[in-house]
């Protein structure tokens, strides 16, 4: 017997008598209890959460979207945006310096940019948190990582209500980047750093039909 058997062996004999534990219960919320995804009380509670976490959140209709997002850009001085591929060319129509990542920028353009535009696979309202799978028009995960700005672009109908909706709208299987809010941490001597892990500003167009 091992070393390691042996002392499996003692512990299971020394907690042999004892009863088991208390059950615990399981009875988390499940994904489809809460409101459709889109709601408008959904949408306003994802839009609040958001502005928590320090990002800036701008709603718009359809029509709109374009001049708000080269608006929102504009306003942080971003001159030079990337734009991933598949994102809508309608929403980027007005971006004034919008640079392709298609094919793929390295890592020093990537730094060269004030910015980057993606859209997002699914919002969380209960966190005000936005969730990427690297699908058409978010970009890999360098391309949000790098730039210290995204501007993120959220349907109102891709608002969910809680993490369990999300989880179960996802595809586990691709990358997934969870965002809430800008890029920070309070690690060393709890002194608030942003733009550690990322960008340090963040910016959020709902985009409502």
């Amino acid at each position: 017997m091992s070393s390691r058997e042996q002392m499996l062996a003692r512990i299971r004999a020394a907690t042999a008598d004892l009863a088991a534990g208390p059950e615990v219960p399981r009875d988390y919320r499940p994904a489809g209890s809460g409101p459709v995804p889109g709601d408008e009380a959904l949408v306003r509670r994802f839009a609040e959460r958001a502005g928590d976490y320090q990002a800036t959140v701008r709603r718009c209709s359809a029509a709109e979207a374009a001049q708000v997002i080269a608006d929102t850009a504009a306003g942080r001085g971003a001159a030079r945006i990337g734009v991933p591929p598949g994102f809508p060319a309608g929403w980027s129509a007005l971006l004034p310096g919008a640079v392709s990542d298609d094919p793929p920028l390295d890592l020093a353009a990537l730094d060269a940019l004030d910015g980057a535009v993606t859209t997002c696979a699914v919002a969380i309202a209960e966190t005000g948190t936005i969730v990427l799978d690297a699908g058409p028009g978010q970009g890999r995960r360098a391309f949000t990582l790098v730039p210290d700005y995204h501007l993120a672009v959220v349907a109102a109908g891709q608002v969910v209500a809680a993490v369990p909706d999300a989880v179960a709208a996802l595809d586990p299987g691709r990358p997934l980047t969870w965002i809430s809010g800008p890029s920070a941490t309070s690690d060393i001597e709890l002194r608030r750093v942003e733009g550690v892990h990322g960008p340090r500003t963040l910016d959020i167009v709902i985009v409502s039909p």
